[in-house]
């Protein structure tokens, strides 16, 4: 997936393409609604979950 980098946040994401929902449900960020969504990047949301920032920015790639 072109235009989407880990410096957006999920709210971005989701907007630009909400087919990424369910890999962004899978990797564990159940709380795609929540004011966080809407405040910090991918990148800081991947490291509060515990997830490599690269293998999901492949797998959202991927959608």
């Amino acid at each position: 997936m072109t235009g989407i980098t880990k410096e957006m946040t999920i709210g971005e994401i989701l907007r630009a393409n909400p087919d990424v929902a369910p890999v962004l449900l899978n990797a564990g960020m159940h709380c795609l609604g929540c004011p966080s969504a809407q405040g910090e990047s991918l990148e800081e949301a991947a490291m509060v979950h515990g997830l490599d920032i690269d293998a999901l920015m492949a797998a959202i790639e991927a959608v």
